[in-house]
């Protein structure tokens, strides 16, 4: 498959991204919050009873993963990239080294992990992986983003996924432009604006083609703190917006993050952007908590009751399938 063929993949209609790329410090935090012991036969028997759902098929294009996990077996003694490929999905896995503080700006971060990307890259590769992810981080306060932070972090965004298409696979590029603080939603319209424009200029430079890369922005919302409250609605032409003046139409597909928003929101959030869409833009979600979550606590309750468990994750991944074509409705998440 050729890169933009693979991405198409990705984020065809009505599927999405399941993001079960979270390190093992954040999962440890997921399950500690269930009240689970965080072991790597915990992690795994999680991650492979939510891969063995029949939302695998149905709604899920790619699954992005975290070292560790990419290189288990399952239960049934296959590894889990084989069983994401029996199920029809793209292997996905996260090659960012998490974030550092910024020099010249320590109130900021850069994303670490372009030393020694090439070598990992091809490893990856043979271990099944078709696509990555990295993920740079912007705060939206007083003094920031900065433009030394915006600048740095498309750079990195920028070299890293130019690594990763001569490694012939398709990188996701996430700028996420976050949701803490009280500003409203013109002020994220703004700040997305900003990087989403230089992380453009920086892929162009480095020479990437568009039409080979999956985009994971943030929606344009306002902060968790602001009290400017919006509507779905009001959310989707702000974001459609955005997108339409700021990102080429090469891009074949833009899969969300959910970037805290509850299960419902992230799902109601999408549908909105969807039933306005006048793109050519295959827009869908990247998810892990607005995926998880639900499945996560019926998980934890009842760990051996795997029926139980896939009907959770198997409804939340069909709301949002749903959602990636405009035609969720709150009614049906009865």
């Amino acid at each position: 498959m050729t890169l933009e063929e693979i991405a198409k993949k990705m984020c065809a209609k009505g599927k999405g991204i399941l993001a079960a790329d979270e390190s093992t410090g954040t999962m440890d935090k997921r399950l500690t919050s269930v009240g689970v012991e965080c072991t790597d036969k915990n992690r795994l028997n999680f991650r492979e009873t939510l891969f063995t759902s029949s939302a695998m098929k149905s709604y899920i294009g790619g699954v992005i993963l975290f070292d560790v996990t990419i290189r288990e077996k399952t239960s049934t003694g296959i590894s889990i990239p084989e069983l994401l490929e029996k199920n029809n999905s793209v292997v996905g896995i996260k090659v960012d080294k998490g974030t550092k503080k910024l020099a010249g700006s320590p109130e900021e971060v850069i994303t670490d992990g372009l030393d020694g990307l090439r070598e990992r890259l091809s490893e990856y590769y043979k271990l099944g992986a078709r696509f990555t992810k990295w993920r740079a981080v912007f705060n939206i306060g007083k003094n920031y983003p900065s433009i030394q932070s915006i600048k740095s972090n498309a750079h990195a965004l920028a070299r890293y996924s130019a690594l990763v298409q001569e490694a012939k696979m398709v990188p996701i590029v996430e700028p996420e432009v976050l949701m803490e603080g009280d500003h409203d939603i013109d002020t994220c319209y703004k700040v997305t604006t900003d990087v989403l424009n230089e992380c453009f200029n920086e892929l162009a430079i480095q020479k990437v083609l568009l039409k080979g890369i999956v985009l994971k922005p943030n929606m344009v919302v306002p902060g968790f703190k602001s009290s400017k409250k919006v509507t779905p609605e009001e959310i989707a032409k702000k974001t459609l917006d955005c997108l339409k003046k700021n990102v080429p139409s090469d891009v074949p597909g833009i899969a969300f993050l959910s970037g805290g928003q509850s299960e419902q929101e992230a799902t109601n959030n999408l549908d909105a952007i969807n039933k306005i869409n006048d793109t050519n833009f295959l827009i869908t979600y990247s998810y892990g908590r607005a995926l998880q979550q639900s499945a996560l606590k019926t998980w934890a309750e009842e760990m051996n009751n795997t029926k139980a468990i896939h009907d959770v994750f198997n409804h939340r991944a069909k709301m949002n399938g749903l959602a990636s074509k405009g035609e969720w409705s709150q009614a049906l998440e009865v």
